[in-house]
């Protein structure tokens, strides 16, 4: 019976991420928010910095890829759907905000893990060796998990405006690349730059994308998994929790 009641949330949670690709994601702006963007910035930082190698910039260049993509739609998703007025009815639905969460993390989680194969065609196209693929994979899927999850922290303040969640969301999504080591090795940093970048999930996900392009790392591995784990855990209970305390007060 338990096992049921498991199944048909998940069927539920699936309807949802089918609905949420069809409206939101089969669109211009995901490929423009999680593709030409972080292409636009790594070409930029590749023309004023040449002493970078091409497997750091395009290792920072899938990192942002995942990054943005997984973050590009899933923090408007909410206050859209409090402005078109659709939202009481999937709230009055049969249908726990838990269920409703996972089904918008599941459709970023998607597009996730497909746009970023653009990138991953580039640094390819232009002699970048993946040497531990089975783990390149595995960053990637659990990265997109990661960032859906943080996505949906984003969405959480109860505004039925996607502008206002928009704009929050750009002040929290540019620092966190500026820091996370894309751009600048972690061991160049000094030291108060290194502590910053340990408190983004999106520095042990360029960290490990780093390992499987040119075997070195500046944590060790099992860290890098063990953080984007631990973070993609700490947003999503943290979204269910703040969407509990907002969902209704956007009606």
């Amino acid at each position: 019976m338990q096992i049921n009641l498991y199944l048909n949330q998940i069927k539920r949670s699936l309807g949802v991420m089918k609905k949420d690709i069809f409206i939101y994601y089969l669109k211009g702006p995901v490929v423009i928010f999680g593709f030409l963007m972080p292409l636009f910035l790594f070409l930029a930082f590749f023309i004023g910095s040449r002493k970078m190698s091409v497997d750091f910039l395009i290792s920072g260049l899938i990192g942002m890829t995942v990054f943005f993509t997984a973050t590009a739609v899933s923090p408007v998703i909410a206050p859209w759907e409090a402005q078109v007025q659709t939202l009481e009815r999937l709230i009055s639905a049969p249908i726990s905000i838990t269920t409703l969460l996972f089904g918008d993390m599941l459709a970023s989680f998607l597009f996730g893990i497909l746009i970023p194969i653009l990138p991953i065609g580039i640094g390819l196209a232009i002699g970048v060796n993946i040497i531990h693929p089975i783990i390149f994979i595995l960053g990637i899927i659990l990265a997109a998990a990661c960032f859906s999850s943080f996505g949906l922290i984003l969405s959480s303040p109860p505004s039925n405006a996607p502008s206002n969640v928009m704009m929050i969301s750009s002040l929290v999504r540019f620092p966190l690349v500026f820091v996370s080591g894309i751009f600048i090795p972690l061991e160049q940093m000094p030291y108060w730059g290194k502590t910053v970048a340990s408190i983004s999930p999106l520095t042990y996900f360029t960290d490990l994308i780093r390992y499987t392009i040119n075997g070195t790392s500046y944590y060790p591995i099992q860290i890098d998994f063990i953080a984007i784990i631990l973070f993609t855990v700490i947003f999503f209970f943290l979204a269910v929790q703040l969407h509990k305390r907002t969902i209704y007060k956007r009606i």
